[in-house]
């Protein structure tokens, strides 16, 4: 229970409320190639214990499918899409391993901040861009994102992990394409950071 009041106290001081603890300093961040490791691991635990990998789209798809459903349900009802995630009305389509890998997601890393002392609201940016203009470029890069993750039938995680891992060319070549992107773009976008 000690260590749960650490915590909260931690998360309090970190939201802005006094306390009369000393402020941890945030801890470094874990070698990239340990996580690496730890990642693959994941996978590995993903694959062994569900018997499917990784992957986040499409959670949103089934949040997305949900809504349009019940805003619109003759809409859902008649688009093959939608109909692919809510399935055959027997069981509820927020049961998907997907969605519950994005909560346990969100979930991990809210701890996880919690734990390293680096739960604040800032906005990350270099020195010549204003944090207006750098969350207008957020949004649209993530809108990017969303809209090839549609368009590649997977996401980062489901393209690049799973699909890595299991060989497919799709998705090799889809990652060989992200970081090709992320290459041209980089001189024109590097404002933001220096």
């Amino acid at each position: 229970m000690t260590s749960l009041t650490h915590v909260l106290t931690k998360f309090k001081t970190a939201a802005g409320e006094k306390s009369h603890e000393h402020v941890v300093e945030a801890k470094p961040y874990s070698n990239p190639y340990y996580v690496g490791v730890g990642l693959g691991l994941v996978l590995l635990a993903a694959f062994v214990i569900m018997g499917r990998g990784l992957g986040a789209s499409g959670a949103l798809s089934t949040v997305t499918a949900l809504t349009v459903n019940t805003v619109a349900p003759s809409h859902a009802e008649g688009n093959q899409f939608y109909q692919g995630y809510l399935g055959d009305g027997t069981t509820n389509p927020l049961k998907d391993w997907l969605v519950f890998e994005v909560l346990g997601v969100l979930a991990g890393g809210f701890l996880s901040g919690i734990f390293a002392g680096r739960i604040k609201v800032k906005v990350e940016k270099g020195p010549r861009i204003s944090s207006k203009k750098r969350l207008v470029f957020a949004f649209l890069g993530g809108a990017l994102m969303g809209f090839g993750a549609k368009l590649a039938r997977g996401c980062t995680s489901g393209q690049a992990l799973t699909g890595g891992a299991l060989l497919n060319l799709g998705s090799w070549a889809f990652m060989m394409a992200v970081f090709a992107g992320a290459y041209a773009f980089a001189y024109f976008m590097r404002r933001q950071w220096t």
